[in-house]
């Protein structure tokens, strides 16, 4: 059994997903269906296209998974901002700073990846 303890952005990508998937529920109950599925789908995106890039095969192949979480990233930030700016919508104060540090934990690992295939 591999452990992601050791690997940051794998972690906290897991750790996330989880949380998403718990809000969303809430917003089910609301019936908010809609911006939950599109939440819930970006949301767990980002740690599932992490987790693919620790089996690149390649560089290229790497910075291009993480490409992808970070663009998860970005669009589960929208729905997030979407959530918290639409009345009648269940709260949740640690989401939308959590995908900023995941945004930008993000950046870091792709400016020092692309640094490094120069």
């Amino acid at each position: 059994m591999r452990s992601d303890r050791d690997n940051i952005i794998v972690e906290k990508s897991f750790r996330f997903a989880l949380d998403v998937v718990l809000y969303c529920e809430r917003l089910e109950e609301k019936g908010k269906y809609i911006v939950s599925r599109q939440l819930l789908r970006s949301g767990t995106s980002i740690g599932a296209n992490v987790r693919e890039a620790q089996n690149a095969e390649s560089k290229t192949d790497f910075i291009h998974k993480m490409k992808i979480a970070a663009k998860e990233a970005d669009e589960t930030e929208y729905w997030l901002l979407i959530c918290k700016n639409t009345a009648g919508y269940p709260q949740d104060e640690k989401l939308l700073p959590e995908v900023c540090e995941l945004i930008k934990i993000l950046s870091k690992i792709l400016s020092t990846s692309k640094s490094k295939q120069i």
